[in-house]
């Protein structure tokens, strides 16, 4: 802990100055939220919402000994862009909520709305069952979202990294859903007794080209290499997913791969080339392209 961050909270005892103190340590420390931020920490060390947070911090309430040093060092482990998430030990996603920590990517915001896309995907299937798998799943976040929204669907999830597989198992049975199973390996290769009955397949591969290192410390320095870097391009994974996709899916099957904002005219020409039909690229709800969706 730094000498700057233990002298921020000195003299501090009640719940709107810690929140004064860890905000201004969080902010010099170029944390880019610092005040929602400074909130979910306190909740976290104190086990409140955010909103119970807010309103005891109108009327000053007291953190009691424990709580103070808990949050002491909560936010020197954030302000070295330590990930909240890895101090929290959680990632929320959709309606879920996520455990997460070293080795495993962390879910981001707007991957909630590429999971929207697989989960209208597999609810059109006429089946009474459709089948979906979820190729490089780590934490589970899609997986678990299609499996927890379409409980009639039965959905495989495969990763290959044994490190973040440890968390995808935790989720899972964090989550309590029967309909969804994981698979250890590599996407390359996987599920050859599935090929062709497979209704949809999503991916949140890694996309990142090798050249392109993060510039968010939290990225380059926390998430796991294997879940960020895609080769030259970025597209290795998403070339390898694309033939995959293609064998285990049954004719009308759906793909839908998460990827960077500039590269939805590469992998649309790259699914065309490989035989897809109906290629379509998806803004976020920020406007940026996020996600590219096509037919088999």
């Amino acid at each position: 802990m730094s000498d700057a961050t233990a002298a921020a909270f000195e003299g501090v005892t009640t719940v709107d100055g810690a929140l004064r103190a860890a905000s201004t340590v969080l902010a010099g420390a170029g944390v880019p939220s610092p005040e929602v931020d400074a909130e979910l920490l306190l909740g976290h060390v104190t086990g409140l919402g955010r909103g119970v947070v807010r309103a005891r911090a109108v009327t000053s309430a007291p953190l009691s000994v424990d709580e103070q040093e808990a949050l002491v060092t909560a936010v020197a482990r954030r302000a070295s862009r330590e990930p909240l998430q890895h101090i929290t030990g959680r990632a929320s996603f959709r309606h879920l909520e996520l455990h997460v920590g070293p080795g495993v990517f962390v879910p981001r915001p707007e991957t909630e709305g590429v999971a929207q896309l697989a989960i209208d995907a597999l609810r059109a299937v006429p089946e009474a069952s459709p089948l979906a798998v979820d190729l490089g799943t780590g934490s589970g976040a899609l997986a678990l979202a299609m499996a927890s929204e379409v409980p009639t669907a039965s959905v495989v999830a495969v990763e290959l990294s044994a490190e973040a597989a440890v968390w995808t198992r935790r989720n899972i049975a964090a989550v309590g859903v029967d309909n969804l199973r994981l698979v250890e390996g590599d996407l390359a290769d996987a599920l050859p007794e599935l090929d062709g009955l497979v209704s949809v397949v999503v991916s949140n591969p890694p996309y990142v080209p090798t050249g392109m290192v993060p510039r968010d410390p939290e990225v380059r320095l926390h998430d796991p290499a294997l879940a960020l870097y895609g080769g030259d391009d970025g597209l290795d994974l998403v070339r390898a997913l694309s033939l995959t996709a293609r064998r285990l899916l049954r004719p009308g099957g759906a793909l839908v791969i998460e990827h960077g904002e500039l590269q939805g005219g590469a992998i649309r020409d790259l699914l065309t080339a490989d035989g897809w039909r109906s290629p379509a690229t998806h803004a976020d709800l920020t406007g940026r392209d996020r996600a590219t969706t096509a037919v088999r």
